[in-house]
Parts: C-alpha cells; structure tokens; sequence
C-alpha cells in the first residue's frame, strides 16, 4: 500500500494575500491541484490523503472534483495545528483504515511544491520500501553560514557537504509511527519534518535526488518562478 499525503495547511501569509498560496492559480489550476496531480496519476500511488485547514476542506473536496470528479482515492481530512501534527493526523488515518500493514509505504508532499515530477515520485518509492526512510534533496548552491547568536557567524560548514531538502519525503509507516511514538515532548517540538524523526533516533535517511524545479512557493516571487518553469515544461 503506498499513500501520499499531501500537506496543505499552511495559511501563506509570508505571500501577502487573504488566499493561502497552495488555493491561487498555477498554470490554469490551483496550486494543490497541481502538486496533487503527479501523484493521483502515478501508477504505483494507491491513495492521495489530502490535509488542509477544517475551514478550506470542503473548498478543496469541491476543487478535487471538479478536477478529478468522485475519485474514491482521493480523500480529506482536516490536518492539525502544525506539520507535525498533520503528520499525525495522516497517520491516525491509515491506522484506524487498516493501512498499515508492514509494508505499507507513505509519501509526505507539501501542496506549495506543484512541480514535482513523477521521476522524484517513483524513485522516493522505492527508496522507502529498500531502505525504509528516504528524503529529497539537492545540493546547496548557496554557501551555509551557521549562527549561535545571530549576531556574529559561528561557523561555515564545507558547502560540498550541505544539502537542500525538498518533498517527498517517504517512509515505511509502521516504522515512522514506531519512531515518532518513541520521541519525547522536546524531541517533538523541535521536528521541522518528518525525516528529524529518524535524525534524532540514529536512524539513516536515504537520499533521493530531488531538482532545482521543485520549489516551494513561499513568497509572490516564487510563485512568478513557479509558473514560468510551469510555462516551460519544468513539471514534465
């Protein structure tokens, strides 16, 4: 069983409007529709969780299917008050819906990356089912400068060995749950996603090679970039 889940919780107030930014138009669609539809289409997905804010969640149904019309694997639920909650939520579903069988498989996707391509897709599959946790990534084009006080630099780590995460990322479940039940309360308010659950328990990340294309639409400029690379064929 391979679920993705696709994170649409955000508020996108860094963009400035009343719209979160996953709802504004990207190519023609909504921005989730978008990072969704790779994902409905892939042959190996065999449900697309849909989590967004309980006030957004019967817009986002109607969305869904006047894109997609009555798809039965396509579901929503409300997510929670963070990612890591929605995390949570996600989980709490396949359990109670018996879709966590041992080898059952889960893709966490942000809504705001709509570029994802089916390469990425395919490939965070089957890194999760060989190694049981995997993320995307690429190489960091910036040189990382680290600062305890944010006032002074502390110290710049070798940019060869930096990495900039992308989504998916993809875990066999009942090995995420196992891991993320074990974390404590300041282990868990210190999670920023998903792949820190395996980082703070030891565990090994399998990296997927991810491509300067996927962005997250975080700021008005983003979003500019986005659906000019959308425009060009970027999301093929």
């Amino acid at each position: 069983m391979v679920t993705a889940a696709i994170f649409a919780g955000g508020t996108g107030s860094r963009l400035g409007g009343p719209v979160p930014k996953q709802y504004l138009p990207l190519g023609g669609k909504p921005v989730i529709i978008r990072a969704a539809e790779k994902f409905i289409a892939h042959p190996e997905v065999d449900l697309v969780l849909v989590l967004c804010s309980a006030d957004w969640l019967e817009h986002t149904r109607q969305l869904f299917a006047d894109e997609f019309g009555l798809n039965e694997r396509i579901v929503f639920i409300p997510g929670g008050a963070d990612r890591n909650g929605t995390l949570h939520c996600a989980l709490n579903y396949m359990e109670e819906n018996g879709l966590t069988d041992p080898s059952a498989i889960i893709l966490t996707h942000d809504a705001a990356r709509p570029l994802v391509s089916s390469r990425i897709i395919t490939e965070n599959i089957a890194a999760a089912r060989k190694y049981g946790a995997c993320g995307t990534y690429i190489p960091a084009g910036d040189t990382i400068a680290q600062s305890e006080d944010g006032e002074v630099v502390s110290f710049v780590p070798p940019r060869s060995q930096m990495l900039q995460t992308q989504t998916p990322q993809s875990f066999n479940v009942q090995k995420l749950k196992t891991l993320l039940d074990s974390l404590t309360k300041k282990e868990q308010a210190a999670l920023t996603d998903a792949c820190m659950i395996f980082t703070l328990k030891g565990e090994p990340i399998h990296i997927v090679p991810g491509h300067v294309y996927n962005i997250k639409i975080t700021y008005p400029l983003d979003l500019e970039a986005a659906e000019a690379l959308w425009q060009a064929g970027a999301a093929e």
